[in-house]
């Protein structure tokens, strides 16, 4: 793993636990794409082929430089200008918990890809909890906003996302919780800070 990939888990470690499900060469969207940072880690990493789907015109150009094909789009609008079937893997990484209409994007996601995989925010972390129970919304390295000002409007718990993915016939393939760059396996619901899953359309 050369230099700049290292770099870009030790801030998102969430980005290992997705590239280790990617198989080489696949085709992969990635929706909420920021500056390209993940579809340029997995094109290094696992030779994939793919876009990024991106709002934020700052963004765009980020993707621009850092040479991912990025198409400016609202998520919210949903996914229609992407044939069904059209890729191997879409991801939704840490921008779940921003979207409006979640059961929609979720059913676009396995409607153009044979996989979902997403990562968020566990909002059943400890330190979230007893933020709460000390009477503030939380504030932290996965959740970085004020009350006021922050782009989330969903928030969850592992339990939560798992209750939503039954409730919309998905299947769960496999789960990866850590709290920063260490997987958590005991408690995951309270100790683990990120959750990242990978799923697919229910028989």
């Amino acid at each position: 793993m050369n230099k700049l990939a290292t770099r870009i888990t030790s801030e998102r470690p969430d980005f290992a636990a997705i590239a280790s499900w990617i198989s080489q060469g696949a085709s992969v969207l990635d929706l909420g794409c920021g500056d390209g940072s993940l579809l340029r880690y997995l094109r290094e990493t696992r030779a994939v082929r793919g876009y990024g789907v991106e709002i934020s015109d700052l963004d765009i150009v980020s993707c621009i430089a850092n040479g991912v094909n990025v198409i400016q789009n609202d998520l919210e609008a949903g996914l229609a200008e992407f044939e069904s079937g059209a890729f191997d893997f879409v991801i939704l990484s840490q921008t779940l918990q921003a979207t409006r209409r979640t059961e929609l994007l979720v059913r676009e996601m396995l409607r153009v890809g044979r996989e979902g995989i997403v990562s968020f925010p566990n909002f059943g972390y400890w330190k979230n909890r007893l933020n709460i129970l000390r009477g503030h919304m939380p504030v932290s390295k996965e959740l970085p906003y004020q009350w006021y000002d922050t782009p989330n409007v969903h928030l969850c718990t592992l339990q939560d996302f798992e209750t939503f993915c039954s409730g919309q016939g998905v299947v769960i393939l496999d789960r990866r919780v850590m709290t920063g760059e260490h997987e958590v396996n005991l408690l995951p619901n309270l100790l683990g800070s990120t959750a990242v899953y990978r799923f697919q359309r229910g028989l």
